[in-house]
């Protein structure tokens, strides 16, 4: 049973061998919050625990951005006392690392504010502050992930995006990621609009070992989707059921409609159904993202992100961004090009293997 939060917590505590700066063995933070609020906020800083793998498949994705700008953040807190240069420098290496001028304001403003009101007086503790806020920002409000939910007979969820985002392969990778957990997949080839997506879906099913249902090129989609969640049901006894979608734009009309129509085949056979709607986004974009993210989320409800080619840039600040700017939170990184190559998305995991050099 996963806790509250987006850190993907499975119950367990954060199980890093080193015990982070600023936090007591255990996961608790060293400083007194200066009010309630951060008391009830901060209390949800507890490290959440992914699988080792997880970890590790993160930390190397984000060697790239670790070498550019973001990298040199840790440098700004070697000195000896918290000055004025100590926030200019941050300001400037956050917007130029693609945290964007929105979201790089507001984290600069948090961490003074804290480091201000708490009587901070070390560098090292403020580096902490920064580290927290960035969590803070990471997890935001969004209710705990919906897709594997193991008391529910039949889990449904929609994937969303542009073509060339990695989407085909992202689920192609999600499918294996459970099917390793012992869940029953099934995919449902619903991008009917290109008959090479229909055969890139088949090919990734084969790789993660679990069925394509799929009918001829240009068919109705509802229909794929419908005959996808009677075969779950039914033939295939599965509880997880992906729903690719064609590539679209925001603009497309007609396949925003078709997209209308998936979602409502999906809830009339099944309750609450699509339970996730994952958009997958190339974080080599970079801020190109937000925007492509603000489009879709304003017509298809999104409900988390699936960011890929992360491995591929230097603009891992994105994701802070993504998680600020749009209130929708990251779920999965794809970390390379292999089918295991995806890893659950851990805010503490993420910020400390941005920002530590030996993370």
């Amino acid at each position: 049973m996963r806790t509250q939060g987006l850190g993907f917590a499975r119950g367990r505590r954060y199980n890093s061998p080193r015990t982070p700066r600023g936090l007591a063995p255990g996961g608790h933070l060293l400083f007194s919050p200066c009010c309630l609020e951060d008391v009830l906020v901060l209390s949800r800083f507890r490290r959440a625990t992914v699988a080792t793998e997880d970890q590790e498949k993160l930390d190397q994705s984000l060697e790239k951005t670790r070498r550019g700008v973001l990298g040199r953040i840790g440098a700004l807190f070697q000195g000896n006392e918290i000055e004025d240069d100590l926030w200019e420098g941050l300001e400037e290496a956050l917007i130029m690392g693609d945290v964007g001028v929105e979201t790089s304001l507001k984290l600069v403003e948090a961490t003074r504010t804290r480091v201000r009101t708490q009587g901070v007086k070390r560098v090292s503790d403020a580096y902490q502050i920064l580290k927290e806020e960035m969590v803070r920002i990471l997890r935001g409000d969004a209710p705990p992930f919906d897709l594997d939910n193991r008391h529910r007979l039949l889990n449904i969820g929609l994937i969303v995006g542009v073509n060339g985002s990695g989407k085909t392969t992202s689920i192609g990778k999600l499918a294996h990621y459970y099917r390793r957990q012992g869940r029953r997949v099934t995919i449902a080839a619903g991008d009917t609009f290109r008959a090479a997506a229909i055969d890139q879906l088949k090919i990734w099913g084969q790789r993660a070992g679990v069925s394509v249902i799929a009918h001829a090129p240009g068919a109705d989609p509802g229909a794929v989707v419908y005959d996808a969640i009677r075969a779950s049901q039914e033939s295939r006894d599965a509880d997880i059921l992906l729903i690719d979608t064609a590539g679209r734009l925001h603009t497309n009309f007609n396949l925003m409609k078709e997209m209308e129509k998936i979602r409502n085949v999906a809830q009339r056979q099944v309750h609450k159904a699509p339970h996730e709607v994952l958009l997958v986004l190339d974080a080599t974009t970079g801020q190109n993202a937000i925007t492509q993210a603000q489009k879709f989320g304003a017509s298809v409800s999104v409900s988390g992100v699936i960011l890929t080619k992360l491995d591929s840039t230097a603009k891992g600040g994105v994701v802070l961004a993504i998680a600020d700017q749009l209130g929708v939170p990251v779920r999965f990184v794809g970390t390379g090009e292999k089918i295991t190559d995806l890893a659950e998305f851990d805010p503490w995991v993420f910020v400390d293997a941005l920002l530590d050099a030996n993370a």
